[in-house]
């Protein structure tokens, strides 16, 4: 049998391709402030900021799964507690929003605010008011983490938000279009499976790249 025809070799190679859909010397010219919603997001920045030397974040989140389901997630929660939920997941399960936002509160105290003393070392998600904000994923399938991601930036009055992905579902695209100012993206697909089927080799950020990337 012939090998499978992937999308993208690896993340270096997602943010290659990427990185042609981005307005690279307006981004330079403006000084766009670079946001990872996830460890691969954090990887595929530090690849697209080699030359560009801008300013890089990792703004952090929890999901919040289904009480039998643990693949199933209905909802997120941000470092700023800020919650984005599955409305159509959430009655399906017949889950109240005091099942949400308590699971939202014991994510924040046990999940996030561990990442923000490991890899930040205690330090706050910098205010991006007046900023213009670039954040970046590997892929989406519910899309909670970049929705998350847009409530809470949108919260601190920024200049601009854009977002910038290697592949998306289109039924995603048109509900991200109308929250940020642009969206980059190498490929929208109408049957979209999970993240990773796109990629040849999408092995897990460890805890040493993380802190690497944040601390470059």
């Amino acid at each position: 049998m012939p090998n499978r025809n992937y999308m993208f070799e690896d993340r270096q190679d997602a943010a290659m391709k990427l990185k042609e859909q981005l307005p690279v010397e307006q981004m330079k010219r403006e000084d766009w402030h670079l946001v990872a919603v996830s460890s691969g997001g954090l990887e595929i920045i530090n690849y697209l900021n080699g030359r560009l030397k801008l300013e890089k974040d990792f703004l952090f989140s929890a999901g919040i799964y289904a009480p039998k389901n643990s693949n199933c997630e209905l909802a997120r929660v941000s470092e700023h507690e800020e919650i984005v939920i599955n409305d159509k997941l959430v009655e399906a399960f017949e889950i109240t929003h005091d099942y949400i936002y308590g699971e939202a509160s014991r994510k924040h105290e046990d999940k996030i605010l561990t990442y923000v003393y490991k890899y930040r070392k205690g330090k706050h998600f910098e205010d991006m008011q007046g900023k213009t904000v670039l954040l970046v994923d590997e892929g989406a399938e519910s899309g909670l983490k970049l929705m998350g991601a847009i409530k809470t930036v949108l919260a601190m009055n920024p200049k601009a938000v854009y977002i910038a992905v290697p592949v998306l579902p289109d039924d995603l695209l048109d509900v991200l279009e109308p929250l940020a100012d642009d969206i980059f993206v190498v490929s929208v697909l109408e049957d979209y499976v999970d993240t990773r089927s796109y990629y040849e080799n999408f092995e897990n950020v460890c805890d040493e790249q993380i802190e690497a990337y944040l601390g470059a």
